[in-house]
C-alpha cells in the first residue's frame, strides 16, 4: 500500500482497535504479575510471540535473516525494545501507576519532535503540538485524582518511565525513519521479540526473586492474551500502520490507550471509574482531530 500524509478511516479504526486492546493488556499485565515476577512475565511473552511470528514468517516464505545490514538493524531495535520494557517494569516497581502513565505517554511527544528533524514529511506544526497538548491533558484529567505527590522514590520510578517513553519513540522513529524499506512488519516484530527476550531473560533471573509463585488459569488465561493477543497480532498490524501512515499521527493515538485501560479496569476488575473519564476522552478525542487536521491548501499564485 502507497504510504499516506495523514490517517484515513480505516487507519483510525485500525489505531483505535490497537488501543482498545492495549488498553485491556493493563488488565492482562496486572492479572500476570499477580502470578509471574513482571521483567520475567515480559520475557515469556516475548518467547511465546517470536515464536508465532517464526512460524508465521514460515508459512509465508518470509526470510527472517539476511547477510546484510538487516541483520544489524533488527539487533538494534531488538536492543532498543528490551531496554524500553526494563526501564517501564522496573519503574512501575518504584511509582504509582497513574504517575508511570503520565511519564509512559509523553512518547508521542518525543515522537512529534523527533519526525520535525527526522521524518521531513512530518512537520511539527502549531496545530499538532496544541493537539498533543490537549491529548495529554486528557489523560491528566483522567489520572488526576490518583496522581500522589512526588518522593525520592517514586522521582526514581518516574525518570526511569520517562526514559521508557523516549525509547518508545525512538523505536517508533527508528522503525518509520530507517527500517520501514527494509524490512517486512513481520521482520521487525521478529527481531524485537527475539533480542529482547534474550535481555529480558538474564534481567529477570538479576533484578527478580521468585519469577512465578501463582500459576493459576487468570494467571495463564492473562499471559496468553499478552502474548498472542498484544505481542503477536497487535504488533504485527501496528508496524503495518508505520509502514503506510504518518508516525506522528498514529503515536498521538496511543493517548486513548489509559482511557480504554479505565474503561477495562472497571469491567473486568471492578475498579472505581474517576470523574475525568469523560472530560480526559473529550480532551483527546480534540487533541486528534487537530493533530490530523489537513493542511491547509496552498493560496493559488497571484498573475
Amino acid at each position: 500500500m502507497p504510504p499516506q500524509s495523514r490517517l484515513d478511516a480505516k487507519g483510525v479504526v485500525a489505531i483505535l482497535g490497537l488501543c482498545a486492546i492495549w488498553g485491556a493488556n493493563q488488565v492482562a499485565v496486572k492479572v500476570g504479575n499477580s502470578g509471574l515476577a513482571p521483567i520475567f512475565g515480559s520475557a515469556v511473552r516475548s518467547l511465546i510471540a517470536g515464536t508465532l511470528v517464526a512460524a508465521w514468517c514460515l508459512l509465508y516464505r518470509i526470510p527472517l535473516w539476511h547477510r546484510d545490514r538487516t541483520a544489524l538493524h533488527g539487533l538494534i531495535l531488538g536492543i532498543i525494545f528490551g531496554v524500553e520494557f526494563t526501564l517501564i517494569y522496573v519503574g512501575m516497581n518504584h511509582t504509582t501507576a497513574s504517575r508511570g502513565v503520565l511519564f509512559l505517554y509523553t512518547a508521542p511527544f518525543f515522537v512529534a519532535a523527533g519526525a520535525h528533524w527526522f521524518l521531513p514529511q512530518e512537520p511539527l506544526t502549531r496545530g499538532k503540538l496544541l493537539g498533543l497538548c490537549l491529548a495529554f491533558g486528557g489523560i491528566v484529567a483522567t489520572f488526576a485524582d490518583r496522581i500522589q505527590g512526588l518522593s525520592a522514590g517514586s522521582a526514581l520510578g518516574d525518570l526511569l518511565i520517562l526514559g521508557g517513553g523516549a525509547l518508545w519513540a525512538a523505536a517508533t522513529l527508528y522503525l518509520k525513519g530507517v527500517v520501514r524499506d527494509r524490512m517486512t512488519p513481520a521482520q521487525m516484530l521478529f527481531y524485537q521479540l527475539a533480542v529482547s527476550a534474550a535481555l529480558l531473560l538474564p534481567g529477570a533471573v538479576l533484578w527478580e526473586g521468585p519469577l512465578v509463585f501463582n500459576l493459576g488459569p487468570a494467571v495463564l488465561w492473562a499471559v496468553l492474551y499478552q502474548s498472542v493477543v498484544v505481542a503477536f497480532a497487535s504488533y504485527l498490524l501496528w508496524f503495518s500502520l508505520l509502514s503506510r501512515y504518518p508516525a506522528s499521527g498514529l503515536s498521538g493515538f496511543t493517548f486513548f490507550t489509559p482511557l480504554f485501560g479505565v474503561l477495562a479496569g472497571a469491567l473486568l476488575l471492578r475498579e472505581r471509574l474517576g470523574p475525568g473519564l469523560l472530560l480526559g476522552a473529550a480532551l483527546v478525542s480534540t487533541g486528534m482531530l487537530l493533530v490530523n487536521r489537513p493542511a491547509p491548501a496552498p493560496l493559488p499564485a497571484r498573475r
